[in-house]
C-alpha cells in the first residue's frame, strides 16, 4: 500500500468550485439599486460559512451581527438596534485573530456608516422599497441613460435606421460611440450570470454601419431664444443639438478650424475615422446649429459680451492644455505635451518621428493612443513609462493590448525623476527611479522607491500623458468660480451668482469620457431649457420589439476583430472590424431583455422621454 497519493479532486469539490464560478458571475453582474441591507447580509453570511470557528468573535459575533441584520430586514428592529450593530462590528474588528472576521465586521462596519438611510429606511416603513425602483442595469450604468435593451432589439430586427434614431434621443453621437465608447453599460450586464456580457458597443457599431444616413428629428417650433455654445466638442455639440430640438437657435463658437474637439483633434484616426465622427456632425448641424470658427474666448468674446448678445451661455470647452511633470529638463526641445502632439496629427502637422526612440510617460488612454500614433509615424522604437504596475493603468484593456501586439515596449515601476538633455538643449533620455508595489490607499495600490540606481532611458523625443488641465484664467477674471483648475458648477450645470450662464464636461468635471461628456450635456441642455420657462420634451416614437418567449441558452460573446498588427501599424485607416450581419443577429439574440422580464414592470424601466 502506497505511503503518499496523488490528490484528485472529488465531485463534491468539483461542484463546490463550480458554484463558486457562478456566484462570481452573479456578483459581476448585480445590477444598482439593489438593496444594501439584504446584499451585506448575503455576504455576511458567505464570510461565516469561511470562518475556522476558533475564537469567539468571529464564530459568535458574526452570527450575531447576521441575527440584527435579519431582524432589519424583517421590520423588527429599532435605531438602537444600529447603534449595536455598529459597537458589535467594531469590538469584532478590534479583536478577531484572523482578517476572515476583521473582513466581514468591516462589511457591516462600512455599509452601516454609507448606507444608514437604507437602514433607517426599513426601521421606519418595514420593508424594502428598493425592489421598486430597480432600473435595467445597463441603462443605469450608461451615463446618458440609453435606451440599450431597445436598440439591441431593433438591430436583432434589422430596423437600424431605428436603432440610431432611438439612440439619438439621448445620444447624438451614435457612430462615434461606436468606435471609441468605454461602455460602462457592460460592467453590470446581467448576461454574465449566463456566460459573458453582450458586446453592446459592437452592437451600436452594426446599428451605424448598416443603417445608412439617417436624418436628424423634427425640430419643435422655434422659441426666439437665441443660447452661445463655446466650445464644438461633444458637449457642445450635444448640448447644442438637443436645444435646438427643442427649438432654440443655438450658436457655436469653436476655435479650432473644424468641430469634434478631441473627439477630431484628441483620438487617433484608427481608433475614430473622422469621416465617420462627420457623420454624425453632419446630422447635428441639419437640425439648424449655427457655427462660428477660430473664435476663442477671452480673445474674440468674452462671457460677459455673449450674455448681453444671447438669452443663455453654455461654456463647454475641453480640457486642452497639459499637466507638467515638474522635473529637471522638462523644458528642452523634443519634451512634447500628449495633447499638443496628437492635435498636430489631428491638424494633419504630424512631428518627425522616421528612426526615433520615443517615450511616453502615463498610462491612461491618452498615452496609449500616442504610443500607437508614434509607432504609426515611423518611431524605431516606442515605450510606455509608468510608476505604477500594468494593471493599475487607467487605459482600457483592450488598448494596453492592442499596443503591446504592435511592438509598444511597456515599462513599468519606473517614475521620472530627470530629463537628460545634450548641448542643444534636446532631450536624449529621461532617467527614471525603479518602484515597489507598497499599501493600498482608496482601493489603489501606492508605490515606493526600491532604493536602486535611477535607469536611464534613450529617446530622442518624450511626449507626456499625464494628465490635461483647462484655459480657466478669462473664467476666472469674469467671475465665474473655478477652483484647481476647474470650473465650479451646481449640479444643475448653472451657478448660484451668474444667471443665464452654465458650463459642462471637462471643464466642469476633468477630462471625461465622450459618453460622460453627452450625458452633462443633456442635464445643461434640460436645465437651459428650464431657465428659459419652457419644459420641453425629448422622446422618440419608434416601437421597441416584443421579446421573444424562448430560452436564453448560454451562447460565446461575439467580439469585434482587428487588422493585423504588422500591418495597421503602417497606416492611420481603422483598426476594428464590424460584425457580420449573422454575428450582430447571434449577439443581439443573447440580450435577456431586461426593460421587459422584470426591471420594466416596476418604476425605473423603460424611460421613453426625458
Amino acid at each position: 500500500m502506497s505511503r503518499l497519493e496523488i490528490p484528485t479532486p472529488i465531485r463534491a469539490q468539483v461542484v463546490v468550485e463550480g458554484l463558486y464560478r457562478d456566484l462570481e458571475r452573479r456578483i459581476e453582474s448585480s445590477p444598482p439599486g439593489l438593496c444594501p441591507v439584504d446584499m451585506t447580509r448575503a455576504f455576511l453570511e458567505m464570510c461565516h460559512t469561511q470562518s475556522c470557528g476558533k475564537c469567539v468573535p468571529c464564530r459568535v459575533g458574526l452570527w450575531q451581527l447576521k441575527n440584527l441584520l435579519t431582524d432589519v430586514l424583517n421590520g423588527e428592529a429599532t435605531m438602537q438596534t444600529l447603534d449595536e450593530m455598529m459597537e458589535l462590528a467594531t469590538s469584532i474588528m478590534e479583536s478577531a485573530d484572523c482578517p476572515i472576521g476583521y473582513e466581514a465586521a468591516h462589511m457591516v462596519y462600512k455599509s452601516l456608516l454609507g448606507c444608514r438611510e437604507d437602514y433607517e429606511e426599513h426601521i421606519r416603513q418595514g420593508r424594502c422599497t428598493c425592489q421598486y425602483t430597480q432600473p435595467v442595469p445597463c441603462v443605469s450604468l450608461c451615463p446618458a441613460h440609453v435606451d440599450i435593451p431597445g436598440y439591441i432589439a431593433l438591430v436583432k430586427a434589422g430596423r437600424y435606421a431605428d436603432a440610431i434614431r432611438l439612440i439619438r434621443k439621448d445620444n447624438p453621437f451614435p457612430t462615434t460611440c461606436g468606435f471609441i465608447c468605454e461602455h460602462p453599460c457592460e460592467a453590470r450586464c446581467r448576461r454574465n450570470i449566463v456566460d459573458d456580457a453582450v458586446n453592446i458597443r459592437g452592437l451600436k457599431r452594426v446599428a451605424a454601419d448598416f443603417a445608412g444616413e439617417v436624418p436628424p428629428p423634427v425640430c419643435s417650433p422655434s422659441t426666439g431664444k437665441r443660447i452661445a455654445v463655446v466650445g464644438g466638442g461633444p458637449v457642445g455639440l450635444s448640448a447644442a443639438y438637443f436645444l435646438q430640438l427643442m427649438g432654440h437657435q443655438t450658436h457655436v463658437f469653436e476655435m479650432l478650424p473644424k468641430l469634434g474637439g478631441m473627439l477630431r483633434y484628441g483620438i487617433p484616426n484608427y481608433r475614430l475615422p473622422k469621416d465617420r465622427l462627420d457623420d454624425d456632425i453632419n446630422t447635428i448641424l441639419k437640425t439648424g446649429v449655427e457655427v462660428e470658427y477660430g473664435k476663442r474666448i477671452g480673445k474674440d468674446m468674452t462671457i460677459q459680451s455673449l450674455r448681453e448678445d444671447y438669452d443663455a451661455v453654455l461654456i463647454a470647452i475641453g480640457a486642452s492644455t497639459d499637466k507638467k511633470l515638474g522635473i529637471e529638463g522638462e523644458n528642452a526641445d523634443g519634451v512634447l505635451s500628449a495633447v499638443r502632439f496628437l492635435r498636430d496629427v489631428g491638424e494633419g502637422t504630424p512631428a518627425n518621428l522616421e528612426g526615433q526612440e520615443v517615450a511616453v510617460i502615463g498610462g491612461g488612454n491618452v498615452s496609449m493612443d500616442a504610443v500607437r500614433t508614434a509607432k504609426r509615424l515611423g518611431a524605431k522604437k516606442v515605450s510606455i513609462v509608468y510608476r505604477r504596475r500594468t494593471a493599475d493603468m487607467t487605459a482600457l484593456a483592450a488598448e494596453i493590448e492592442g499596443a503591446i501586439a504592435e511592438g509598444i515596449e511597456v515599462q513599468t515601476l519606473m517614475a521620472p525623476s530627470k530629463i537628460q538633455v545634450d548641448d542643444n538643449n534636446h532631450v536624449t533620455g529621461i532617467y527614471v527611479t525603479p518602484q515597489m508595489i507598497s499599501k493600498i490607499k482608496d482601493g489603489r495600490a501606492s508605490v515606493r522607491p526600491t532604493g536602486e540606481e535611477d535607469v536611464f532611458i534613450p529617446c530622442q523625443t518624450l511626449i507626456v500623458a499625464i494628465g490635461q488641465d483647462i484655459e480657466f484664467q478669462h473664467f476666472e477674471e469674469a467671475g465665474v468660480p473655478v477652483q484647481r483648475g476647474k470650473i465650479q458648477t451646481a449640479t444643475s450645470g448653472g451657478f448660484d451668482n451668474i444667471p443665464g450662464v452654465f458650463a459642462g464636461g471637462d471643464c466642469a468635471s476633468g477630462p471625461a469620457t465622450v459618453i460622460k461628456a453627452i450625458a452633462a450635456a443633456k442635464v445643461v441642455a434640460a436645465n437651459i431649457d428650464e431657465y428659459l420657462g419652457y419644459h420641453h420634451i425629448i422622446s422618440c416614437d419608434v416601437e421597441i420589439p416584443e421579446p421573444e418567449l424562448c430560452d436564453r441558452k448560454p451562447c460565446g460573446r461575439v467580439n469585434l476583430t482587428e487588422r493585423e498588427a504588422g500591418e495597421r501599424v503602417c497606416d492611420f485607416d481603422g483598426v476594428e472590424n464590424c460584425m457580420s450581419k449573422a454575428e450582430a443577429d447571434q449577439e443581439a439574440e443573447r440580450c435577456l431583455r431586461c426593460d421587459h422580464f422584470g426591471y420594466g414592470s416596476f418604476k425605473g424601466g423603460r424611460e421613453t422621454l426625458w
